[in-house]
């Protein structure tokens, strides 16, 4: 582990980011994969896994997030809640923002239940579009962190930003099952449904670049930054994994799984960081 925190560290911070959300989209690829081994999944351990992905993403939003937000605005000398608030704020009406523009469909729902403006679009379509939102914070947290490491920011750890993007790619890897599975188990053909399940991760890399050049670029920012990513992140959670989780007679299954997602996420966090 050593030596990969020594490599990441002697990369160019977006070159780094770059790296680390490639890493986090091939996990998702990896999850995707599954598909051409099995056409159907058990409800319960797809609640299971979604519960894990919140979890994880909710120990993100503090541990990664927000707690090194507040630590760096107060050595910045600025009132420590501001930018924490802020940028959690903005990072939630973002989402909000995207969820209203952006035409999309949740994982188990029916067309008819598409979020967003009308359209003609096809369910696939739609899916993907659903968990491609879901994954725009995810890289940009990532970006975000290894160009504060960059910038020499006091709170910004190369551990940090490798731990969450270590976290960030183990709970993608059920994402993109949870993407082609249903597109299998609807009759598309095992490549489609990896190639759609892989493709809801695309965004991270691109997400991730532009979080760490905007760091490097405009320093001051990181603390909001982090914030935002953190409240983009929580929104999701609660306006979409944790909805998923409760529409079966599962939901202690999928509670189990948060708790588990959460204890990985703050120990590798805690570990590393």
């Amino acid at each position: 582990m050593e030596a990969l925190l020594e490599f990441m560290s002697s990369l160019d911070p977006v070159l780094a980011a770059f790296i680390a959300t490639i890493f986090t989209w091939l996990m998702t690829a990896a999850g995707a994969s599954l598909v051409f081994l099995f056409k159907e999944m058990k409800r319960a351990w797809l609640d299971g896994m979604l519960g894990f992905t919140g979890g994880v993403m909710i120990a993100a939003s503090f541990w990664s997030l927000l707690a090194p937000s507040i630590e760096m605005a107060e050595n910045q000398g600025q009132i420590a809640w501001v930018p924490a608030a802020v940028g959690f704020a903005a990072g939630a009406l973002f989402l909000f923002a995207l969820d209203r523009l952006m035409p999309h469909l949740h994982i188990n729902f029916k067309r008819e239940e598409a979020e967003g403006p009308e359209t003609n679009l096809h369910k696939t379509t739609l899916l993907v579009l659903a968990i491609t939102l879901h994954n725009i914070p995810e890289g940009l947290a990532v970006g975000v962190l290894f160009g504060g490491v960059a910038a020499g920011i006091d709170g910004a750890s190369i551990g940090a930003a490798v731990a969450l993007a270590i976290g960030i790619g183990i709970q993608n890897f059920p994402e993109g099952l949870a993407v082609s599975m249903p597109l299998r188990r609807q009759g598309v053909s095992r490549g489609r449904s990896f190639w759609y399940g892989q493709l809801s991760a695309i965004v991270e890399p691109v997400a991730g670049v532009v979080g760490a050049a905007a760091v490097l670029f405009f320093e001051p920012i990181l603390p909001y930054a982090l914030a935002f990513a953190a409240g983009a992140m929580i929104y999701v959670v609660i306006e979409e994994v944790v909805p998923e989780t409760q529409l079966d007679k599962y939901t202690d299954i999928s509670t189990l799984g948060f708790i588990g997602g959460f204890l990985v996420m703050m120990i590798l966090d805690v570990a590393l960081g």
